[in-house]
């Protein structure tokens, strides 16, 4: 057997790698800079991972990222999951992209509804031309917000951030837009769609199915509707003054409504339709279903007219829906169309209760009176024409009035020489002269209050009227003469300033109006103004010029279809007084007629015997305290 020997050899060549071996790990180590680098980068992965995983927002970074997962991509789809639950199904399928948009459309009226969301993007009138000559868009470049927020899953979802998929059916002649917010293809969140052929109302139901523990019931669901009305007329300010968010009650007896200007905010129960109103424009929501609470909001955003205003005000209502069967069931319907009487009362729905067409009586002429009566006008004559027809129509029925009223005043002028004579014959004692003008304006039957009666019983017309014209849908972009537009203010001239209040323009129709209103006022008023100013009482003089200043100055911004109304009314009562006093009335047989009376015993009534007694016992008590001093 051979002997085993020790290798010096070996053991010195095994030394020798092993040192070399040492030496190039030591000359290739790391660097402090390299190691760092390494240490940052694992980090970088380990969070990147981490937030595939882990992070929850509401929707994908993009509508790409959507459209480009994989079903097989675990990773993505877990993260989708994570971020909307159930929903996540939805932002799967081909719809899910943004700025796609699904119209449906009538003869008038053309909607654009956005996939994200589910809500109308864009919503333009056919047949209507704001002030610029451009078309009207009540919705258009994200103005308007249909938001319906809820509880799932332990996450808030709200449906402006999700995406839903459109469809359309048929049903008889119309289609039916279909978009569905879905978790499967058998379980959605359905908005509906229906317009019919020529109609600005369409019908729209939010329902789920499927959704029995997915949709949690048993916290708040809610329906919230942001919107901002856009500029449609020539003065902002005119426009806006008739601007104003009006609401319903379940009943259909009472309604509400915000103030017209600054911000404002009511909660109110029982809701069964809202308008966001914009003067000749509305956008309006009307459920079958009552909201069983609305919070709403309005905020004023016209300032002046000197800026050039986009909006009007920025309008919100945030509902309570409460829940059926486990889900969501709301039949509605939306309007989008003008603020026209006629065409609200055919849906039978009260929704003429959001024009402002006056309070009580007011109302109730303008509803079965002037309106009926205007819109048969419209249809045979020109629209400055209708308005001229239709005041020599309402002041010749009242002419009956106007002629008592004048009576009146003309008796008083007979009495005038009488009534110079009392006060130079009690001069110096007041109440003797008021005691016996009383007791001669008895006994001639002209006393100043019967003037003031008939003029009393007119105002519920002039006051009616002046509701109706700025609210004539019928008048808007209707010219007259030099006013192109009689909803609007005429201009015959652009002054190169402002003057606060009165603008910076001239119209012409209020001054019209204002030299009629002064012609009349010194026909009718100006004489005895003068003659009968008491001590202690305003200056009815200053009041007679005040009155054509105020038309003239306030007026300028107004539609000229009411200053055209003005115009017209006074020239015909100007006329009719005219006539009166020169071929109906002879004040010569009127004094005879006084003289006559004044020989018969005049028997007093109730009141005129108290008002006697009163005044006599001040006139004895007068005395009293003369005899005193």
């Amino acid at each position: 057997m051979e002997e085993k020997k020790f290798d010096l050899n070996s053991i010195l060549g095994f030394v020798l790698i092993g040192g070399i071996l040492l030496w190039m790990f030591y000359i290739n180590k790391p660097t402090p800079e390299e190691l760092e680098a390494e240490k940052a980068k694992t980090e970088q992965v380990e969070k990147e991972t981490k937030a595939k995983a882990e992070e929850i927002p509401l929707v994908a970074e993009s509508p790409e990222e959507i459209n480009t997962i994989n079903p097989s991509d675990s990773l993505a789809l877990l993260g989708l999951q994570n971020r909307l639950g159930s929903f996540a199904y939805s932002g799967t399928l081909p719809s899910a992209v943004e700025g796609k948009t699904t119209t449906i459309e009538n003869e008038v009226l053309e909607l654009k509804v956005s996939n994200k969301g589910g809500y109308i993007v864009e919503a333009k009138l056919k047949e209507q031309t704001q002030f610029r000559g451009q078309p009207v868009y009540l919705i258009k470049d994200g103005n308007n917000d249909f938001n319906l927020q809820f509880s799932s899953e332990n996450r808030l979802l709200n449906t402006r951030d999700l995406f839903f998929e459109p469809s359309f059916t048929k049903t008889g002649d119309h289609p039916v837009l279909s978009m569905k917010l879905k978790t499967s293809e058998t379980a959605f969140i359905e908005y509906r769609y229906e317009l019919k052929p020529g109609e600005y109302m369409l019908d729209f139901s939010i329902n789920s199915q499927g959704l029995d523990g997915i949709i949690n019931t048993s916290q708040p669901i809610h329906l919230d509707w942001n919107f901002k009305g856009y500029r449609q007329a020539k003065s902002i300010m005119y426009e806006n003054r008739y601007t104003r968010l009006t609401y319903e009650f379940e009943n259909g007896n009472d309604h509400g409504k915000l103030s017209p200007g600054g911000t404002d905010d009511e909660t109110e129960t029982n809701v069964s339709w809202m308008n966001f109103r914009q003067h000749f424009f509305s956008s309006m929501l009307l459920t079958d279903t009552p909201f069983k609470e609305v919070k709403f909001t309005s905020e004023d955003l016209a300032k002046n007219e000197e800026v050039d205003t986009v909006f009007t005000k920025k309008y919100g209502a945030s509902m309570l829906l409460e829940p059926k069967g486990g889900g969501i069931s709301y039949d509605m319907n939306m309007y989008y169309g003008p603020t026209d009487y006629q065409i609200f009362k055919k849906y039978d729905r009260n929704l003429d209760e959001a024009m402002p067409l006056g309070w009580g009586i007011f109302g109730i002429i303008n509803k079965y009176a002037i309106i009926p009566v205007f819109s048969v006008l419209s249809d045979w004559f020109p629209a400055g024409i209708a308005i001229i027809v239709l005041t020599i129509l309402f002041k010749l029925l009242l002419s009956p009035v106007q002629y008592k009223q004048y009576v009146s005043q003309a008796k008083l002028k007979v009495l005038k020489p009488e009534l110079d004579e009392i006060k130079k014959k009690y001069e110096g004692n007041q109440m003797k002269i008021q005691q016996e003008t009383l007791k001669l304006q008895n006994i001639a039957g002209a006393s100043p209050l019967k003037g003031c009666l008939p003029a009393l019983l007119q105002l519920p017309v002039f006051y009616a009227l002046f509701t109706f014209f700025p609210t004539a849908f019928d008048l808007r972009q209707k010219s007259f003469l030099w006013a192109d537009d009689l909803a609007s203010f005429d201009v015959v001239a652009n002054l190169p300033f402002r003057i606060p209040i009165y603008g910076n323009h001239i119209s012409l129709f209020p001054i019209l109006a204002s030299i009629a209103i002064f012609i009349y006022m010194m026909m009718s008023t100006g004489q005895q103004m003068q003659q009968q100013q008491q001590p202690g009482m305003p200056n009815m003089k200053f009041l007679m010029y005040l009155s054509p200043l105020f038309m003239l100055v306030f007026f300028n911004n107004y539609a000229s279809g009411l200053s055209l109304y003005y115009f017209t009314s006074n020239v015909i009562t100007i006329g009719i007084m005219l006539v009166i006093k020169n071929f109906i009335i002879d004040e010569d047989k009127i004094h005879a007629k006084i003289q006559e009376n004044k020989k018969k015993p005049k028997k007093q009534n109730r009141f005129q015997r108290k008002m006697a007694e009163m005044m006599e016992q001040a006139e004895q008590q007068k005395k009293a305290q003369q005899r005193k001093k």
